[in-house]
């Protein structure tokens, strides 16, 4: 049988991720973006005189990718605005009303709701 407690419900999906899960993430999108961008500057050197113009877009890219990388990567922990409340207010349990008895009559004088033969009503 569970334990009824009349305390406060509290949701946990609005908690933010742990402070060591967030730099994990963040050191994980960073190294990442570095392993395109020596990609980038690689493929660069090697089709500069093949396809100049897919190297300069690679050479491009591999210009930009290391400040786009440092920024993602320094932006910050995650705001959490938007989502819902933390609290959880207890749901109110209905109060259910005695049923009455089939076939019993209505309390006479005496109360008790028992006719007794001879006796009118």
């Amino acid at each position: 049988m569970r334990k009824q407690s009349d305390g406060e419900v509290f949701r946990i999906t609005g908690a933010r991720q742990g402070l060591a899960d967030d730099v994990r993430g963040r050191q994980r999108r960073y190294v990442i973006s570095m392993s395109v961008r020596t990609v980038s500057v690689v493929l660069a050197a090697v089709l500069w005189n093949v396809e100049r113009y897919v190297a300069i877009v690679a050479l491009a890219l591999g210009v930009l990718l290391p400040y786009v990388a440092v920024v993602i990567a320094n932006a910050g922990r995650e705001n959490t605005p938007s989502l819902p409340s933390t609290f959880v207010p207890t749901p109110m349990r209905p109060v259910l009303d005695a049923a009455p008895v089939a076939g019993a009559a209505d309390p006479g004088p005496e109360g008790d709701g028992v006719r007794r033969g001879g006796e009118s009503a």
